[in-house]
């Protein structure tokens, strides 16, 4: 791959090409992380190493997942930095992950680390970098002209009034949606989860391929109520937004964002180096000037619009069950609901 191809490779997804040594090793990273803040921390990791450069392919969890696995026998990714601990456990369960301890993997919380690090003492074959938590962004100047009230609670969503007035993400294409049907299903069961997701979806108007979507869309008053992540709501209302973030009361489902080496790789020692910064102090203080919890424990600062309780409100999430039902429940989602996906 020639430096001009490797330019407009990059180009055409939209982020920057970060390199400037004529012999740099070229890697080539799948991600989900938020656009606007990829750029930065590809800008930070790039002053650090400009060794490498690095051909950044993102786009939502769903995709980026669907991507990797239809590549299996021939992988075109290095490694994967900012996807969804639920589609890491998925790949590793494939074998397209390769194990490695990053340099100060051990000054990590633990849950934020491959258990088989701590369980058995083997190398993880990811480790995670935060976490992304469900909340819903409801529109106070099209709440109060529409006569829409503000929820409290999941289960709010589901009263006539709300008819039409929601958007949320589509699980399948989503990392935001699928954390929203997985956290149901661990707050209720999976009886009751599919009762209140049919109840929901009489509600809904559409559902978006994105996580970050239904939020923007109440933000500009496309729909009142935008089911969507805490990250994405904070921000808006920060830039000025006529918005409210709502943390449901039954819970928040979430997930976190995550790395790994992909299995094979013929550019290791660039990969480990990326890993060794993805999980560092400096990395840790990037990502939470957006999200409150990280992995790096005595880092996160307070964040503008999370409350102060925040790990206190998120579910005793599941992972392991998200990945190995993730196929079967999405095929179950698809029947019921795919319809009103745009």
């Amino acid at each position: 791959m020639t430096r001009l191809t490797s330019c407009l490779m990059a180009a055409a997804i939209g982020l920057p090409f970060l390199g400037t040594a004529a012999s740099a090793t070229q890697l080539t990273v799948y991600t989900a992380v938020e656009s606007d803040d990829l750029q930065k921390y590809a800008q930070r990791f790039n002053e650090a190493h400009p060794e490498i450069e690095i051909r950044w392919v993102r786009d939502s969890t769903g995709v980026i997942t669907a991507r990797l696995l239809a590549e299996k026998d021939n992988p075109q990714a290095d490694v994967i930095w900012g996807l969804a601990a639920t589609s890491l456990l998925i790949l590793e369960e494939e074998g397209l992950l390769e194990r490695y301890a990053p340099a100060g993997v051990e000054k990590l919380d633990t849950k934020f680390v491959d258990p088989a690090y701590s369980r058995d003492g083997k190398d993880p074959s990811w480790v995670g970098m935060d976490a992304w938590v469900a909340a819903i962004c409801y529109n106070t100047v099209e709440g109060a002209r529409q006569g829409v009230p503000q929820p409290t609670s999941w289960e709010d969503l589901t009263k006539p009034e709300y008819r039409g007035h929601v958007i949320m993400p589509n699980p399948s294409s989503s990392g935001t949606g699928y954390l929203d049907v997985a956290g149901w299903v661990r707050l209720w069961g999976e009886e009751k989860a599919w009762d209140y997701m049919d109840r929901l979806h009489a509600n809904i108007s559409r559902y978006t391929h994105s996580g970050s979507a239904p939020c923007n869309l109440a933000a500009s008053g496309e729909t009142v109520v935008g089911v969507s992540f805490a990250f994405r709501a904070a921000r808006l209302k920060s830039q000025g937004a006529p918005i409210e973030i709502v943390f449901p009361e039954e819970g928040l489902g979430w997930d976190m964002e995550a790395a790994a080496i992909v299995t094979g790789t013929g550019k290791a020692e660039a990969a480990r180096t990326l890993m060794d910064w993805a999980v560092t102090r400096e990395a840790n203080e990037l990502y939470n000037e957006g999200y409150a919890v990280v992995a790096y424990p005595g880092v996160a600062k307070p964040i503008e619009n999370y409350p102060t309780d925040i790990v206190e409100r998120m579910i005793d999430a599941d992972f392991q069950w998200a990945a190995l039902n993730r196929e079967r429940v999405l095929e179950e989602w698809q029947k019921r609901y795919d319809g009103k996906t745009e």
